[in-house]
């Protein structure tokens, strides 16, 4: 056994807490509620992967690079930090979609914030103007 799966997806959520950062996607953009997000995604997934272990739907099929520590029956230890990430990382690619839109059509600063466009006439205008 070996805690190489868990240190891959610590350095996978060290990255997204580093994109989240640069970007201010999700918890540098409102921390209250990006945790109660977080929590919330990661709670039902728990809860579901509960669900499918009690019913037999799921079950552990270890490998050399998880550490062999269970949580639960069938859960190891690497199963909520995957979650997490998975969590987070689809909360950082929501926030994510409008940025890269927004900046596709010239609208807006990569890092979120709003830059001043000429418009034809030569007036300054915002992005949401």
């Amino acid at each position: 056994m070996s805690p190489t799966y868990l240190a891959i997806l610590l350095v996978l959520l060290a990255c997204m807490v580093v994109l989240d950062a640069r970007l201010r996607l999700f918890f540098w953009r409102a921390p209250g509620r990006a945790a109660a997000v977080l929590a919330i995604g990661a709670g039902f997934l728990l809860l579901a992967d509960l669900v499918g272990i009690a019913t037999g739907v799921f079950g552990l099929a270890p490998t050399w690079a998880m550490t062999g520590v269970l949580l639960a029956p069938e859960l190891p230890l690497e199963e909520p930090f995957f979650l997490i990430f998975l969590c987070y990382l689809t909360m950082n690619l929501v926030a994510l979609v409008p940025i890269v839109r927004d900046a596709l059509r010239g609208g807006a600063d990569p890092r979120g914030g709003a830059e001043k466009r000429e418009r034809h006439d030569g007036r300054q205008q915002g992005a949401h103007s």
